[in-house]
C-alpha cells in the first residue's frame, strides 16, 4: 500500500453533474434550469425581499413614526442601586467612572440619576442629569448632587 493506491471508500463520493454539455449527456438543452423565466437566465441573482414580482412586504407596509435625531438618551441609575453600592462597597462618592467600574453603564453613556428607592446614606453624586425626586432625596440626606 502506498499513495498511488489510495482512494476514497466506495459510495463516499459522487461525481458532479456536468450541465449543458450536449444532448447526449442528458443534461444539455436547458441544463436543468427549466424553460424561460429569470431563474433560467445567466447572471440571475434574487434580490433580498423579492417576492416574484408581487409587491414586497417592506413596500406594502406603510411608513410611520418619527426619529428625533436631536434626542439625548441617558442611562438611568436609581437611588436604590446607589444605596446598595454605598452600603455593600462602602462608596460615598459617585462619579461616572464609579458607575462604569460597577458595570452599571459604559464609558460613553450619559448618566441620569432617578428617584426609585430610598436613600439612607450621605453620598456625593456627580452625573449628567438628575430627576427632581432624586436630587431632593440626595440633598435631603445632606449629600451633594453635582451635574456635569
Amino acid at each position: 500500500m502506498d499513495l498511488s493506491n489510495l482512494k476514497p471508500a466506495t459510495g463516499s463520493t459522487k461525481t458532479k453533474k456536468r450541465l449543458g454539455r450536449g444532448e447526449g449527456s442528458g443534461a444539455g438543452d436547458t441544463a436543468g434550469r427549466g424553460h424561460k423565466g429569470a431563474k433560467s437566465r445567466s447572471g440571475y441573482s434574487k434580490k433580498r425581499g423579492f417576492e416574484g414580482g408581487q409587491m414586497p412586504l417592506q413596500r406594502r407596509v406603510p411608513k410611520f413614526g418619527f426619529t428625533n435625531h436631536g434626542r439625548v438618551s441617558y442611562k438611568g441609575v436609581n437611588l436604590d442601586v446607589i444605596e446598595r453600592l454605598a452600603t455593600d462597597k462602602k462608596i460615598d462618592t459617585f462619579s461616572p467612572e464609579v458607575f462604569v467600574d460597577n458595570g452599571l453603564c459604559s464609558k460613553s453613556d450619559l448618566i441620569k440619576i432617578l428617584g426609585r428607592g430610598e436613600l439612607n446614606a450621605k453620598v456625593k453624586v456627580t452625573a449628567h442629569a438628575f430627576s427632581a425626586t432624586a436630587k431632593t432625596a440626595i440633598e435631603g440626606k445632606g449629600g451633594e448632587a453635582t451635574q456635569l
